[in-house]
C-alpha cells in the first residue's frame, strides 16, 4: 500500500518516497518482500502518489486505486488479486524478509499483525491508535475467520508517520548495518 501523501511528515516528498538513510521507504519494503517467500508483489498506488507510481513502474505490477482512503483503496486492490493476500504499508523501513515469513507462518485466516503499544512507547515511535496492542500496517486478508498475531518485533513497530519516526528509523537502521560509519577506518583502507 503506497498511495499516501505523507502530510504528517511535513515533506514535499510523497510518503512512500520519503527517504530514510538516503533511500525511499517503499524500497525497503519492496526489498523485504523480495527477500521473503511472497511470490508476487504489487504496488497499490493512488492519484495522490504519481511519483511513487513512476518510481515503481516497470519494477512491480501496479494497482491503481481512487485515493479515497486506506480502506477504500484496500478494497479496490483486493478486487484485483486472489486471497489470501499479505498487505504491507510502505512506511515500514525496518521490515525484513524473515519478519514477513514469520507473519506468513503465524497467519490463521485473515490476520491483523499487532505490537504492544508499550513497545512503541519504549522505542519512541508514534502511534495513532489506542489500546494495549496496536496495528503494524501488516495484515493477511483471507476469506477465513479473523485472527490476531501479536509480535514483540521492533521491526514491525516503527511506522514512519512523523519526522521523529524517521529519525528513529534511521538510528535503528544504523545499528543493524555493517557499513562503515562516517570517518571510520576500515581494515586495508589507507584513508584519504
Amino acid at each position: 500500500m503506497c498511495g499516501g501523501r505523507g502530510t504528517r511528515l511535513e515533506s514535499s516528498a510523497e510518503k512512500p518516497l520519503f527517504e530514510i538513510s538516503g533511500r525511499p521507504m517503499v524500497d525497503y519494503v519492496k526489498d523485504a518482500l523480495a527477500e521473503s517467500r511472497v511470490e508476487t508483489t504489487h504496488a497499490v498506488v493512488s492519484p495522490h502518489a504519481p511519483e511513487t507510481r513512476a518510481h515503481l513502474e516497470g519494477e512491480l505490477p501496479i494497482i491503481e486505486t481512487p485515493g479515497e482512503g486506506y480502506v477504500t483503496d484496500l478494497l479496490t486492490a483486493l478486487d484485483t488479486v486472489e486471497t489470501p493476500v499479505l498487505t504491507v504499508a510502505a512506511d515500514l523501513p525496518l521490515l525484513e524478509g524473515a519478519v514477513v515469513d514469520t507473519v506468513l507462518d503465524a497467519a490463521d485466516g485473515s490476520t491483523s499483525v499487532r505490537v504492544p503499544a508499550a513497545l512503541k512507547d519504549a522505542l519512541g515511535a508514534s502511534t495513532d491508535e489506542d489500546g494495549a496492542w496496536v496495528p503494524t500496517g501488516v495484515n493477511v486478508v483471507a476469506d477465513d475467520a479473523d485472527s490476531v498475531f501479536r509480535s514483540y518485533d521492533a521491526r514491525l513497530a516503527v511506522n514512519v508517520n512523523r519526522r521523529a519516526d524517521a529519525a528513529l528509523a534511521e538510528r535503528l537502521l544504523a545499528l543493524r548495518t555493517d557499513a562503515p560509519k562516517s570517518g571510520e577506518v576500515v581494515e586495508g583502507d589507507d584513508g584519504p
